[in-house]
């Protein structure tokens, strides 16, 4: 009877990419972002953006991150798992308050006053997101410094209408969102151009500061692992 030698099993669980999640979840947060912001500006009806909100902005980015996750990204994985959630959280607010008995539990200033601390606590998270961007690259850090500047606005137009101020703050706000939308569909074009070409197609910038991981790939707009 031959004798076969077995090679030894590997000790660590083989790992191998998966496709850049980064360009769907920039997009979903894009587009989402640009109706809820052309509603702030007054100039897109309301309740269209509620739909993409949930699957888009919600489900489909929020999907985006676990698969960050799998690719070890873990700026990526929070970013695009805690926008999906604030989506999700968003849309199924106005949808509850609006559809259900909860709503009655809001009378005047309640809603901009709740919508203005929403917006604050993701604000918390989004500058110090602001700040680690700065070691991913230029578009990626044009997303979220975009992004502050919109949350600021909306939070104090929020809490002055709340107090019975005019909205033209919030209006700004929403002129600000749609800037931030269009940076994001920026860095999402470029992910996905760039996934389809072997050199890189449109810039997306270096990091501002440190270094990437050496086994990063540059011309995503999330630089992900690409290999152990």
């Amino acid at each position: 009877m031959a004798i076969v030698e077995q090679a030894p099993a590997s000790s660590a669980t083989s790992w191998s990419p998966v496709a850049d999640p980064a360009p769907l979840g920039l997009a979903g947060f894009a587009l989402t972002t640009f109706l809820l912001s052309g509603h702030n500006a007054t100039f897109i009806p309301d309740v269209i953006w509620i739909g993409p909100a949930l699957f888009y902005g919600g489900v489909a980015q929020l999907l985006a991150g676990m698969w960050e996750f799998r690719n070890r990204n873990v700026f990526g994985a929070t970013a695009f798992s805690t926008y999906g959630g604030f989506w999700l959280g968003l849309g199924i607010f106005v949808v509850l308050i609006s559809t259900t008995k909860l709503g009655g539990g809001l009378h005047g200033a309640d809603v901009p006053n709740s919508l203005a601390w929403f917006l604050m606590a993701f604000a918390f998270f989004n500058f110090y997101m602001l700040l680690w961007s700065s070691r991913v690259n230029l578009a990626v850090f044009g997303v979220f410094l975009t992004l502050q500047v919109t949350e600021v606005l909306l939070v104090i137009g929020f809490f002055r209408e709340a107090h019975g101020h005019s909205a033209y703050i919030t209006h700004a706000g929403g002129w600000a969102g749609i800037v931030t939308a269009a940076v994001a569909w920026y860095a999402s074009a470029a992910g996905v151009v760039n996934g389809m070409s072997p050199t890189p197609v449109v810039p997306v910038g270096r990091p501002m500061w440190g270094r990437m991981p050496k086994l990063s790939k540059r011309d995503s707009p999330m630089p992900r692992r690409t290999e152990v």
